[in-house]
Order: C-alpha cells, then sequence, then structure tokens
C-alpha cells in the first residue's frame, strides 16, 4: 500500500539529557523512521519533512491564555507530569521542548495534506489528545489533530473530519474542543477506568472493560467501524493509533498482542480505504521500551499491503 511518512530530525526533544526521566520514550520517532530506511521501506520519495505549527494556526484551537500559561516553566512541569522542570529556564523549554513540539504538530497538518493527495499519511508523532484550549494536560502540550482539522477547514481544504482515537486513554481534549462542532465527528475507544476523569462526550465512545484481549477488542471495533460511517461522512480521518492497549503497558491493563495492534491498524486503514476516505494516522501513546517496534511492525505491514 502507498503510503507517505511524515518525520522530522526536528521532532527531537532535548532538554541534556533530562528528557529520558520521562516514561513516554521521545526517540519513538527517530526509532521508527530509523528502521524504514533501514529495511528500505520508505525513501525521498515518500518521506517529507513539515513546517512547525505558526501562532495563528495554533490560536484556531488554543487561547490567549494559553499561549501565556506555555511562559512559565511550572505550567510546563504540570501539563508533562515532570516536576523537575519547573526548575528549568525557559529559553531551554521553548528552545528543547515547544519548538520540536511545534514541528510535530506541523507532521500532523502535513499528514492530513498528504493524505489528501495519496490516501494515507503516517506522522510518526502526534496525537496529543489531552490538551485543552487553555492548558495542556496528560504529556500533552499542543493538541495537533484538532489544529490540524481547524487549518484545513479554515483554509477550505477539507469541510468536515473524523478522529478515530484508539488510544488507551481516551481523547478528552479532542473531544472537548469539538463538543458543539457539527463538522468533526469523535470516536474514542478506550478503557473505561483509567485517567482521564471526568472524560467529556465524544460524538461515540466505546469503553472497554481492563483485560480486554485481542479477540474481544477487534470484534468490537469491527461492530463500531460501520456505524462510525453511517452516521458520519467525513472528508478525511485523522486516526490516533497508540499502541498503550497492549499487554502490560504501565499506564493501562489491557492485553493486546502486537499482531492485535497490527490486525486493528489495518482494519481501520482498510475500512478508510473501502470508502475511499483519507487518513492521517499519528501514533499517539504507549510506554513500554518496545512501544516503537510495534508500531514499526505495523507501519510495515500497512506498507505491504496490497493496493
Amino acid at each position: 500500500m502507498k503510503l507517505d511518512v511524515i518525520y522530522s530530525e526536528k521532532y527531537q526533544i532535548d532538554l541534556g539529557g533530562l528528557e529520558y526521566l520521562h516514561p513516554f520514550d521521545f526517540n519513538k520517532y527517530t526509532k521508527i523512521y530509523q528502521q524504514l530506511i533501514k529495511n528500505e521501506l520508505v525513501g525521498p520519495q515518500n518521506v517529507f519533512a513539515p513546517n512547525p505549527v505558526t501562532d495563528a494556526q495554533i490560536a484556531l484551537v488554543h487561547t490567549p491564555i494559553f499561549f501565556q500559561n506555555l511562559k512559565n516553566p511550572a505550567n510546563l512541569a504540570k501539563y508533562l507530569e515532570v516536576p523537575f522542570l519547573a526548575d528549568l529556564k525557559p529559553d531551554l523549554l521553548e528552545k528543547g521542548l515547544l519548538y520540536p513540539l511545534r514541528f510535530i504538530a506541523g507532521g500532523t497538518l502535513l499528514a492530513g495534506r498528504r493524505a489528501l493527495v495519496t490516501g494515507l499519511a503516517v506522522n510518526l508523532g502526534g496525537g496529543y489528545h489531552h490538551a485543552f484550549p487553555d492548558a495542556g494536560e496528560g504529556f500533552c502540550i499542543y493538541n495537533d489533530v484538532p489544529i490540524a482539522i481547524r487549518t484545513l477547514i479554515t483554509e477550505k481544504t477539507i469541510a468536515s473530519a473524523m478522529i478515530i482515537d484508539l488510544d488507551v486513554h481516551h481523547g478528552n481534549g479532542s473531544a472537548f474542543i469539538f463538543t458543539l462542532d457539527p463538522n468533526v465527528f469523535t470516536f474514542s475507544m478506550h478503557q473505561r477506568d483509567i485517567y482521564p476523569f471526568p472524560k467529556p462526550a465524544s460524538d461515540l465512545d466505546v469503553e472497554l472493560d481492563p483485560g480486554t484481549d485481542d479477540d474481544t477488542y477487534l470484534a468490537l471495533l469491527d461492530q463500531t467501524l460501520p456505524e462510525l460511517f453511517q452516521r458520519f461522512t467525513p472528508d478525511i480521518v485523522f486516526y490516533l493509533a497508540g499502541c498503550d492497549t497492549m499487554n502490560e503497558d504501565p499506564l493501562a491493563n489491557l492485553k493486546m498482542t502486537p499482531v492485535g495492534i497490527i490486525k486493528r491498524d489495518a482494519a481501520v486503514i482498510q475500512t478508510c480505504r473501502a470508502k475511499n476516505i483519507p487518513v492521517a494516522m499519528t501514533l499517539a501513546g504507549g510506554y513500554l521500551p518496545n512501544a516503537h517496534q510495534i508500531q514499526y511492525l505495523s507501519i510495515n505491514y500497512l506498507i505491504k499491503l496490497p493496493d
């Protein structure tokens, strides 16, 4: 299957080594990219580097208060749940954290643009769905998918979009942002009894019990995907493909295997493909040491699917 990969070396967060103390592996994006290149699965013809999102694009989702909040290291420490960030200088946080995150958000926007051309594009970052208009939360600062959607709608590139969010955590920020927006349909399938609390209603939510395995998960997804497109026909789907649904992920309690993740991602992509709906995929969460390998295998599988 033809797909475009969105990636830049500027995705790399650099806080002088302190970034390695975070539970999320910020090197995941580079590891996946290097493996794709090493195995000659992608090349110059289908790898695209984004520009950072602009203040004007961010402001389509986030408020003036949000921009002001980003100037305070204590707020960034709270959003990323890393207390020591409060002691770092604002200039270091701007250069080593916020600047890379702007490129990652730009990658999600570029994935949307490329998906409209080729049918499928994968941003090797993004999916920061817990950020709200006036504040970050849950390891998330810029909510990149809403920024991309609002940008594409504002410039009249698209009229409507759907979010399919299969990260194990409910997409609370995105659900809140689009609560009253008839042009965007939000769907979240997540574990019911973990962060976040509360969970603002998406247009459709499917809640999972702890211990949900591949067979149960995939059966539920198979039942739900047709309903989504009966209720709403978007110009594009933004898919959050978090692999924190994996067995033994430290921040959740589902029991999926790498094979289950691969089948899940393929089910979403093939369903959209059958309906000629472009998909922009982001990688969202995943906190196991081998999260990058699982997501690499899924992208590898998608590339090798027949057109």
